[in-house]
């Protein structure tokens, strides 16, 4: 991957781990859990748009992009919260 492929990849996530924190109301500032979730997030949403039908996301920094990223990453905390509730 080519560094500005990788800066896109940084950017997607911190953007939409942070824009899924602030819909799911987790709170988390830290830059570096915004960019993990939203990375795994991104994944995460481009499966359930491939396995819905809907398509997902070729790649880059798009609006498309950011909403399957941002709908993944708040289904991952979702699940996340689910199992921390369920350890209490």
């Amino acid at each position: 991957m080519d560094p500005t492929g990788l800066l896109i990849w940084l950017v997607l996530g911190a953007v939409a781990g942070w824009l899924a924190g602030m819909i799911m109301k987790t709170g988390s500032g830290n830059i570096v859990t915004n960019i993990i979730v939203g990375i795994v997030g991104a994944f995460l949403g481009g499966w359930l748009a491939s396995m819905a039908g809907i398509g997902s996301a070729t790649g880059g920094l798009s609006v498309i992009s950011i909403i399957t990223a941002v709908v993944g990453a708040c289904v991952l905390l979702f699940i996340l919260g689910m199992i921390q509730r369920s350890r209490v």
